[in-house]
């Protein structure tokens, strides 16, 4: 018996090692963690219990036979975070560079279908040069059965992918696919044809950075939904991320300890400008309704006409949407459109109520807006809060224009609660705009078409810059102050907790992708 104990302590040790001490010191000097540091960094001290510790691959060719690792470049299995009940995979880098084979796929399609199968999230840590080139199409194969799986999850349960390395190929679409990715700045890169190939195609010039790092995919692409200066910062993110996630589809985020005290907050009522083409940031306006130091905004750098994140709300966690004044005027555009609907959908999805804070001018126009698809994406965003069952309330801070009022989360749409602020703007269009056309032949024949145009501007705002057009039918729930936000929201949403919809029954809607 002792040597068979000794037999199998040799081979845990072995598993441990990955690729060996000299690939784990050069995974080191790149200023990366492994991938078990990384595991244990990112789980409760002691919880992970490791699956498929001996799995070796099965290849035999290109001399592959003699090259086998414990693991196979992959290591799985499930912990806690905060006590609570996760899967977890992370790609060791150390051993074939984590390229993925027939066997390593294998472990992680086990731990997708148990994620699954209980009802907990499931986490990547993604650091893998692509497919095993010397297992041919049982790699390629290998990759598919994770997409599968990764499209049966979706709606399930949390799929959060952190890039911590190279995400090469066709190793791109499984994070594509899950509902978060976070990036590493300076270490870890995605792409789908690498720098060679695209010299080779295009004749361009460009490195892994510059066509696929961490600051082109969190500003240009939107691939990437985080970005973390390092290992243990983007670990830390995934930590945070989770505690405003269910388990599961079939639960709800865990409310954190609330006493419901006066609620007023006079910093919300000095920060819209009187000016109505004066900017401010909707960041002070999140903050003022919260908890405090709650927001963990997701897509912070790109599409910045609108604000997506999640926060806490008297302990409970909820999603914001909110358009973002101080840039483009906080319009509606191609970017930002598909940035809301995605994160509605995903909020929809896991019972986590929507929070929509209002300013809107409209929709972006230009060429490049309607050549890019500007009707298809902005009614993305339509699509994802029309479909939305959670429930859903929005504040008008100021103006709520044309068909972008429509858009944002208004009553007509499905929402269950809709305040405006005193100083809210809900019409057509601008008033000096709808001045412009409704009064043309008055202003042009007037002897001051200038002066004239002002009397009108002054005329058709009186009638229909302010919330009360909308109150008076009904649109608009309540009128409220500034200062009384915060207690409206926490009082709204907790009436509307046991929210229950039934929708048609169908295999699934057709949004405008």
């Amino acid at each position: 018996m002792n040597s068979k104990i000794k037999t199998l302590n040799e081979k845990k040790a072995l598993s441990l090692l990955g690729g060996g001490q000299a690939r784990i010191d050069k995974q080191h000097q790149k200023k990366k963690l492994t991938a078990r540091e990384r595991i244990v960094y990112l789980l409760d001290e002691g919880s992970f219990e490791e699956i498929g510790a001996l799995v070796t691959h099965r290849t035999k060719d290109f001399g592959m036979a003699n090259q086998k690792f414990y693991g196979d470049g992959v290591v799985t299995g499930y912990g806690t975070v905060n006590g609570r009940l996760i899967y977890v995979f992370a790609q060791d880098f150390t051993v074939f560079g984590g390229s993925l084979s027939e066997t390593h796929a294998e472990k992680i399609c086990k731990i997708m279908d148990m994620a699954v199968n209980v009802g907990a999230p499931i986490i990547g840590l993604n650091d893998s040069g692509g497919a095993r080139i010397q297992e041919g199409v049982r790699s390629l194969g290998g990759y598919a059965d994770i997409f599968y799986r990764n499209v049966q999850a979706s709606g399930v349960i949390p799929q959060i992918s952190a890039i911590m390395g190279p995400c090469a190929g066709g190793a791109v679409y499984s994070p594509a696919m899950t509902d978060f990715t976070i990036m590493v700045q300076d270490t870890s890169y995605m792409f789908v044809t690498g720098p060679n190939v695209v010299k080779t195609v295009t004749n361009e010039e460009v490195t892994s950075e510059e066509l696929g790092g961490a600051s082109v995919h969190s500003t240009k692409s939107g691939v990437a939904h985080k970005t973390s200066t390092n290992d243990i910062e983007c670990l830390e993110d995934v930590k945070k991320l989770l505690s405003y996630l269910p388990q599961s589809n079939t639960e709800k985020a865990e409310d954190l300890h609330f006493e419901f005290k006066e609620e007023i907050r006079d910093s919300l009522s000095d920060i819209v400008p009187d000016n109505t083409n004066k900017p401010y940031d909707m960041h002070q306006v999140i903050e003022g309704i919260i908890d405090e130091d709650s927001f963990y905004e997701i897509h912070k750098d790109y599409a910045e006409n609108i604000i997506v994140g999640f926060a806490r709300l008297g302990g409970k966690s909820i999603g914001i949407v909110a358009n973002q004044p101080m840039f483009l005027a906080g319009v509606l555009g191609v970017k930002s459109s598909k940035k809301g609907a995605r994160f509605v959908r995903f909020c929809d999805a896991f019972n986590i109520p929507l929070l929509v804070l209002e300013d809107v001018p409209g929709f972006l126009p230009g060429t490049d807006q309607e050549w890019n698809g500007i009707i298809v994406n902005g009614a993305k965003l339509l699509y994802a809060f029309s479909e939305a069952t959670v429930p859903r309330v929005t504040v008008i801070t100021r103006k709520a224009y044309g068909g972008a009022y429509d858009v944002m989360n208004s009553k007509h749409i499905g929402a269950d609660m809709n305040f405006a602020w005193p100083n809210a703007e809900i019409a057509v269009m601008g008033a000096k705009g709808a001045a412009e056309i409704i009064f043309k032949r008055e202003i042009v024949s007037a002897e001051d078409p200038e002066a004239k145009w002002k009397e009108k501007e002054a005329e058709y705002a009186e009638l229909f810059a302010n919330p009360y057009s909308a109150a008076e039918r009904g649109f608009v729930d309540e009128v409220i102050l500034p200062k009384n936000t915060r207690r409206k929201l926490i009082k709204a949403f907790t009436m509307l907790e046991n929210k229950e919809v039934n929708k048609p029954k169908r295999k699934h809607g057709n949004i405008p992708l």
